[in-house]
């Protein structure tokens, strides 16, 4: 067994330990291994971040946005430079694969080039004559200090990709909160800030710990906006109570994405793309497509050339370039996952490939669940409604295009959707009708470049702006319109009649 190493949480770019007695372990996902141990840090720790963010926001949103344009050129480049290191290191504290891994870093490198156009996208709305001698312009101006809470699933794409580049570019300054799952990528990539890319200090501060103590990034009057990504329970508690503090907020939670798979689809391309949709990244993704709407004349035909492309899948340890499908994050989400699959076989679902008893050989005591299918799911089943958050297919039979659509937007989540056809007519419709915040036309992760909001809907998003494009910068920055008027030499000045009746300017 390799050493546990015992993490420290960082403020003003100082790596600090924590006074805390908690401790939570990080594992190997793919061995069942403790690899690391990282804080609980306390409500004074969390104060302090805070402090420090608050403290490098008076010179940082200062700083010119050409100078800020430049760390961020040079962030990009120390992320190139360290993609492989940052990968594996994804792959063994998560369990995502190798590949799906390089994507998550990947999807970090991608905003912040978005970033380094920030002297483009900042720019405010113009300015006007609005009457004679009168100007007005509009200036977009940073926030101040954002508290950013980080899920498990993305620890390169979400704090480094949709929450750090945009906000500081702008000129903020953040303090993360890591996920206590998965915070060693985050973490390392902090350290590269600072050590390679040559941040001033403070300006990105992190720390893990429990949601109790992660209350004060509500409720502190210095923090200006909070930026969420988490189950829809938490995410509806942080709106509510950041927005009654008078804060910004976005909250990106749950999803269970729908596909409608239409009787003139491609076959054999829909089943490759759905396989690599539900599966990929073991389902730990808001973007997954864990529902199958397909229509009953090609139900039999699709079910089992999905079962066939499902048991095909190299399932293995997650840093081994052969897997396909990796373990999930923790022996605990795999309980939940397994229970959900019993669920859905209590509530009346046929159970058509089970990944329950799945045990690589040589990783035994790994988190892996494998490929599961549920077939016949009808509407009220839980299972078919909530997000597991697992590479778990559930399969809807529908007669026709009219009563796949109103399974679909029946469900309360709205993140993605999808439909496979060759159809014009019923994608264009689709594309009209469907409930889903992305939409793919044949297309199973219709996730949008950085360059468009990630746009979720319904109880997928809690907000007015969402992560990244033009959604991204106006919501780390605030309007300030501003009217002037400049007086020529003569004016204020009138006729003054004197007591001898002479006149005097």
């Amino acid at each position: 067994m390799s050493e546990v190493k015992r993490m420290k949480y960082c403020v003003n770019g100082e790596w600090l330990e924590s006074k805390t007695e908690k401790y939570m372990p990080i594992t190997d996902s793919s061995t069942g291994e403790v690899i690391a141990e990282v804080p609980s840090c306390t409500v004074e720790e969390c104060e302090a971040a805070i402090s420090a963010a608050d403290e490098a926001f008076k010179s940082w949103s200062t700083m010119s946005m050409a100078k800020r344009v430049q760390y961020l050129f040079k962030w990009r480049e120390v992320l190139y430079a360290h993609k492989e290191e940052l990968s594996i290191l994804c792959a063994k504290e998560l369990g995502k694969t190798l590949n799906e891994a390089r994507g998550d870093v990947q999807k970090a490198i991608e905003p912040t080039e978005e970033a380094c156009a920030a002297p483009t996208l900042i720019q405010g709305d113009g300015a006007l004559q609005v009457t004679t001698g009168y100007d007005t312009t509009t200036y977009r101006v940073p926030l101040g200090v954002v508290a950013g809470i980080v899920p498990m699933n993305f620890p390169a794409m979400i704090p480094w990709g949709w929450m750090v580049p945009l906000a500081v570019v702008c000129g903020n300054t953040v303090v993360l909160k890591a996920n206590s799952n998965t915070p060693l990528t985050s973490m390392r990539m902090l350290e590269l800030f600072y050590e390679e890319a040559g941040f001033p200090k403070g300006i990105v501060n992190l720390v893990t710990t429990s949601r109790k103590e992660a209350e004060i990034f509500l409720t502190d009057p210095r923090i200006k906006a909070v930026t969420f990504v988490g189950t829809t329970g938490v995410g509806k508690h942080v709106y509510s109570v950041a927005a009654e503090h008078g804060k910004r907020v976005q909250a990106q939670t749950e999803a269970k994405n729908h596909a409608l798979v239409l009787a003139d689809c491609n076959l054999e391309a829909t089943t490759n793309a759905i396989i690599n949709s539900t599966y990929g990244c073991a389902g730990m993704r808001c973007m997954a497509l864990p529902v199958v709407v397909v229509e009953e004349s090609i139900a039999d035909d699709f079910v089992a050339l999905l079962k066939k492309k499902a048991e095909a899948m190299v399932v293995g340890c997650a840093y081994k370039e052969e897997t396909k499908l990796g373990p999930v994050v923790s022996a605990a989400h795999k309980q939940k996952i397994c229970d959900w699959i019993q669920k859905g076989v209590d509530e009346g679902a046929k159970l058509v490939l089970d990944g329950r008893d799945c045990k690589p050989k040589g990783y035994e005591n790994g988190f892996f669940v494998g490929p599961t299918i549920l077939d016949h799911v009808k509407p009220g089943m839980s299972v078919g409604d909530c997000e597991i958050f697992g590479p778990v297919t559930c399969i809807k039979r529908v007669k026709n295009y009219e009563e796949g659509i109103n399974i679909m937007n029946a469900n309360p989540f709205a993140n993605g959707s999808c439909i496979f056809t060759s159809s014009g007519y019923y994608s264009r419709k689709f594309v009209m009708e469907t409930d889903g915040g992305m939409v793919g036309v044949n297309v199973g992760i219709p996730v949008p470049s950085a360059y468009f909001p990630f746009s979720g809907n319904k109880d997928s998003f809690f907000g007015d702006l969402h992560v990244l494009g033009k959604d991204g910068i106006h919501f780390f920055t605030r309007a300030k319109t501003v009217t002037t008027h400049w007086f020529d030499e003569n004016a204020g000045k009138k006729e003054v009649r004197t007591w001898e009746g002479s006149t005097e300017q």
